[in-house]
C-alpha cells in the first residue's frame, strides 16, 4: 500500500494524513471547504491523551501557538458552593497539559503544519462517491474530479458521505441536549486563568475558562427537545441570551453575568451521536472520527478520541503484516473505547448519569485507559497487542467485503 485519500481536512483527517505521513505513507487530504478555519468562534478543551497523541506525531507546536493550559477545575453547585476542586488530566507534563482553544484555530494550524510537511491538501474538493474496486478505491467528486488510492479514510464529520457509503442505514440521532458555545471579552472575572469552571446548575450545565488575555469562553448544556434547523440558522446573540439568561438567574452562579456579557456571535448546536455498533469499514475503505463514533459534548472527548484514532491507525497499517490485519487490529482496540464514550457522553446528556457533586477521587477508567500510553507511543509495535481480539470488532457488525 502506498497512496491513501483522506476524505476531510477537519481534525481527525489532518491529525491522521500527519500520522500516517510520519508512518512513511503519502497521503492527500480532500477537504471540502475552500478555507482552513471554519466556525472560528466554538471552542474545545484537548485532554491530555489528546495532547500525548499530539506530541507523538510532533505536532504539539500547533496547540501551544494558539491555545492556553488548563491544569485544573472547580465545580460549583447551584447555589454557588464550590463542592469539588481537582487538577485536570497530566498537568505536571507541559506537553500533556489540558488545553483551551478555539476549533477553527487549531485545525488551521494543523492543516498548516501538514502543509509544511509537504502533505496535499487540496480544499474545495466535496465528495459525491466512493467507488471500491480490486486495484484501488476511487474518490469522486462535485466538481467532476476523482483521486484514487489504495486505501481511503473517511475523517468527514457527522454527516458523512464516506459513511454513507459504508452503512446509508446508519442515521445519527439527537443526544438529549442543546449546546450553546459563547466567548465575552468583558465578562466579570470568575476564575484565575488555568481553572476551568464547571457549574452543575438547577436548569443546565455550565462551564467557562479565562484566556490569559482576559476572554471567557464559556458553553451551556440545555436539555430538553432538539433546536429546529431554521432557529439555529436564524438564532441572533440577543435571542440566545433572552433564552439563557433568565435560565441561569436561577443559580447563584457567575454564569448568567458570563452569558450576559457576550455580545459577539454565540453558535448553538444539536448535541448528536452515532449509533454504536455502526459498522465503520468496507472494502478499502475506513471511517474515523466523528464519521464513526461521534458522541454527545458532556465528556468533553471528542477531539481527543479522534487524535487517538489518528496514531493507532498509523501505527497499525506500519506495523500489521497487511492492510486487513492492519484494520482489524484498529478496530478491536479503538472500537471499546470510543464506544464507551458515546454511552457515557449520552447518559450525561439525558440526564441518565450524573457526575457525583462531592466526589474528589479520580474518575473511573475508560476502557483501553491502562493501555493508552503504549498504543500511543509511536516506538512501540503496535501489532504485537490486541492478537486475541478480533471478537470485539466483529461486534461492530462490520462488513470487510
Amino acid at each position: 500500500m502506498t497512496e491513501i485519500l483522506v476524505i476531510g481536512g477537519g481534525i481527525a483527517g489532518t491529525a491522521t494524513a500527519l500520522a500516517l505521513h510520519k508512518a512513511g505513507f503519502d497521503v492527500t487530504v480532500y477537504e471540502a471547504h475552500p478555507e482552513s478555519a471554519e466556525d472560528i468562534g466554538a471552542f474545545l478543551t484537548l485532554a491530555s491523551n489528546g495532547m500525548r497523541a499530539l506530541a507523538q506525531i510532533d505536532a504539539s507546536a500547533a496547540v501551544t501557538e494558539v491555545g492556553f493550559p488548563l491544569r485544573s477545575m472547580s465545580v460549583l453547585d447551584a447555589a454557588g458552593t464550590e463542592v469539588a476542586q481537582m487538577p485536570l488530566g497530566e498537568a505536571h507534563d507541559p506537553l500533556l497539559t489540558y488545553r483551551c482553544l478555539r476549533r477553527g484555530e487549531f485545525n488551521a494550524a494543523l492543516q498548516a503544519e501538514a502543509t509544511r510537511r509537504g502533505i496535499g491538501l487540496r480544499r474545495g474538493a466535496r465528495l459525491a462517491s466512493v467507488e471500491d474496486g480490486p486495484h484501488g478505491v476511487t474518490a469522486r467528486f462535485t466538481d467532476g474530479s476523482t483521486a484514487t488510492g489504495d486505501l481511503l479514510i473517511g475523517a468527514d464529520g457527522l454527516n458523512s458521505t464516506v459513511r454513507e457509503s459504508i452503512a446509508p442505514e446508519t442515521q445519527p440521532c439527537f443526544a438529549g441536549e442543546s449546546v450553546f458555545y459563547g466567548c465575552a471579552s468583558e465578562a466579570p472575572l470568575v476564575a484565575e486563568t488555568g481553572r476551568f469552571m464547571m457549574v452543575r446548575g438547577g436548569a443546565a450545565a455550565f462551564g467557562c475558562a479565562m484566556s490569559p488575555g482576559g476572554e471567557t469562553f464559556w458553553f451551556v448544556r440545555l436539555a430538553g427537545a432538539p433546536l429546529s434547523a431554521d432557529d439555529i440558522t436564524h438564532g441572533t446573540p440577543g435571542h440566545w441570551r433572552g433564552l439563557l439568561v433568565p435560565l441561569l438567574r436561577g443559580d447563584a452562579t457567575p454564569a448568567a453575568d458570563v452569558v450576559a456579557a457576550t455580545t459577539d456571535r454565540i453558535m448553538v448546536t444539536n448535541a448528536t451521536e452515532v449509533p454504536t455498533g455502526t459498522p465503520w469499514r468496507h472494502g478499502r475503505t475506513l471511517i474515523i472520527g466523528d464519521a464513526a463514533h461521534a458522541a454527545s459534548p458532556a465528556t468533553g472527548q471528542g477531539a481527543s478520541m479522534a487524535l487517538e484514532d489518528a496514531v493507532v491507525l498509523a501505527k497499525s497499517l506500519r506495523d500489521a503484516p497487511d492492510t486487513e490485519s492492519a484494520l482489524s487490529l484498529y478496530e478491536a482496540l479503538r472500537r471499546p473505547r470510543v464506544e464507551y464514550n458515546i454511552t457515557m457522553s449520552g447518559k450525561i446528556s439525558r440526564g441518565l448519569h450524573s457526575p457525583s457533586r462531592t466526589d474528589r477521587r479520580t474518575p473511573a477508567p475508560r476502557p483501553g485507559d491502562s493501555d493508552l500510553i503504549q498504543h500511543l507511543d509511536w516506538d512501540f509495535d503496535i501489532s504485537t497487542t490486541g492478537e486475541d481480539s478480533s471478537a470485539a470488532a466483529a461486534r461492530g457488525g462490520r462488513d470487510t467485503g
